[in-house]
């Protein structure tokens, strides 16, 4: 079985993850923080926060900015759920913008059109589809001009380069970033998530917040009566100072975190090549058309997905991805637009406004793309998937 995506863990990684079980912490310890300063050290960002998942990072990120309530926050339609969850979670309205056809992502120009049209927007959610990073300059200087936060979803981006070289998580265009560890992305934890960020006063309010709002850092206790003992601060004192979470990660995790971290650049680095062989395999087809082909280089390439117009081929997409599993393939569909869903379609949300969104969600398929995919199944998957359309236009 070919699946769409897949975790490469290496016995180094479960050797470092065992040492770490066996002499070390298991929470709350070192390994955590030298995995943070790990990462912000390579997307050249000031402060890094772990967190237990990326969406953990998304609702602490958007929290972080104690934003008015029911503050409007624009974001794109083609992302998991998440993206716009952590708007909701924080008591404000997500505000869909369409999709940019070539690129997949939001864009400046669209995001303009809705600024014009909306009051109360405070905050852009760029989400860097399939690890090709946004426009983030073009934004930038959009949201500078506006008066806007911006918090970058980078869940499939990390390794991954904007248009002007920078890394993204680097925060030249934005007050965070916010990266994803689950098994499928450009590294694992199991599951998990990280945060970056160049502003201090965020930084001590993301440590916060991960913790049950407990102060971190150089922050002093506003209870010195109790803080304090004849002039000596007592040392299981503690105080919570707004309401936070549980959003820790381990050091288990962080452990995997970093071997796997090690191997970040080979694992971009297959990824690009095997996105650049299925751009060469799809060449000239009009059966089915890559649907970032013109990005590659600086994308992660979390995944790799196709437009098909299964209508003209006389095929669903149900079927094909049936066919496709009969054959040991597995493929996915990425995303469902977020307003689609029936939660959201009982907030008042509709598709009207994102026929981008919608056209490519018709068109849309996954296929398998992870480090350790062979070039020899990657060409069965090419093949098996042009033999399908071929048969059925022929049928």
């Amino acid at each position: 079985m070919i699946p769409y995506g897949r975790h490469y863990v290496t016995s180094i990684d479960a050797l470092r993850v065992a040492w770490q079980i066996r002499f070390h912490s298991l929470t709350q310890g070192s390994k955590i923080l030298d995995f943070e300063r790990s990462v912000a050290k390579l997307v050249g960002a000031k402060f890094a926060v772990a967190t237990s998942s990326a969406t953990a990072g998304l609702h602490i990120a958007v929290q972080s900015l104690d934003l008015p309530k029911n503050s409007k926050i624009i974001t794109s339609p083609i992302s998991f759920v998440a993206s716009s969850n952590s708007i909701l979670y924080s008591g404000h309205v997500p505000i869909f913008s369409d999709i940019n056809r070539e690129t997949l992502n939001i864009d400046a120009p669209q995001i303009s059109k809705i600024i014009s049209k909306h009051r109360d927007i405070r905050a852009l959610i760029p989400v860097h589809f399939a690890g090709l990073p946004s426009g983030m300059s073009d934004i930038a200087k959009l949201a500078r001009t506006s008066g806007l936060h911006v918090i970058e979803d980078a869940a499939h981006s990390l390794g991954a380069k904007y248009d002007t070289g920078d890394m993204v998580g680097c925060c030249k265009y934005s007050d965070m970033t916010v990266f994803s560890f689950h098994p499928v992305k450009s590294i694992t934890t199991g599951e998990g998530g990280m945060i970056t960020t160049n502003d201090y006063d965020i930084y001590k309010k993301l440590l916060r917040l991960r913790s049950h709002g407990i102060i971190k850092l150089d922050d002093a206790f506003e209870n010195q009566i109790h803080s304090h003992t004849s002039g000596l601060q007592n040392p299981w004192y503690y105080e919570m100072v707004e309401l936070g979470y549980n959003y820790r990660i381990t050091d288990i995790q962080a452990a995997l975190g970093l071997s796997q971290l090690k191997k970040l650049s080979k694992f971009i680095s297959k990824r690009e090549k095997l996105a650049r062989n299925y751009d060469k395999l799809f060449e000239k087809l009009e059966l089915i058309k890559p649907a970032q082909t013109n990005y590659t280089s600086h994308s992660s390439n979390h995944i790799y997905p196709v437009r098909i117009n299964y209508s003209k081929i006389g095929i669903s997409r149900a079927e094909l991805m049936l066919k496709l599993l009969e054959s040991g393939i597995g493929s996915q569909v990425h995303y469902i637009p977020i307003p689609m869903q029936p939660y959201y379609q009982k907030l008042g949300y509709d598709i009207e406004s994102i026929p981008e969104s919608m056209a490519f969600y018709k068109e849309a398929l996954s296929i398998p793309l992870f480090p350790n995919l062979s070039s020899h199944s990657q060409k069965f998957v090419a093949s098996t998937l042009k033999k399908i359309l071929q048969d059925n236009q022929l049928k």
